[in-house]
């Protein structure tokens, strides 16, 4: 199998390449793999039920023996496709503490950074066509 990354893939049954499909894909796709969902009132109030995570997001934990925490992304890992918490952290046995992964998948935003402006934009369509509906009647 080739191991260059092919832009014209669309998709495949096959979970080998759609493994492959993620592992060697660019860091810039990366990003949107690394998506979670929104919580209810974040996802009436911006109308979409996912967002890719960005540091300084707070999520809560969905899954495994954190469950039910909630923190704010200390850094994300677009190779590894996993994000680590702050405070969420494990001992050794040294009793050194070490940072704990989480896949997106197991966490949902709370709150979202939004000190970029572009990072959620409204679609205009829908605004167009909610004008253009009052505007019928």
């Amino acid at each position: 199998m080739k191991r260059k990354f092919s832009t014209h893939w669309l998709s495949s049954k096959q979970p080998r390449k759609q493994r492959k499909y993620r592992h060697n894909a660019p860091l810039h796709l990366k990003h949107s793999f690394l998506s979670a969902h929104l919580s209810k009132p974040l996802r009436e109030k911006h109308g979409k039920r996912s967002l890719p995570l960005r540091k300084g997001d707070e999520v809560l934990v969905m899954r495994g023996n954190f469950k039910r925490k909630k923190a704010k992304i200390n850094s994300v890992d677009l190779k590894s496709s996993m994000v680590t918490l702050e405070n969420i952290q494990r001992t050794k046995k040294d009793g050194t503490k070490v940072n704990v992964y989480f896949h997106p998948s197991k966490l949902q935003i709370q709150t979202l950074d939004l000190e970029d402006k572009k990072r959620i934009k409204k679609p205009k369509e829908k605004q167009n066509a909610s004008k253009e509906t009052k505007s019928n009647n």
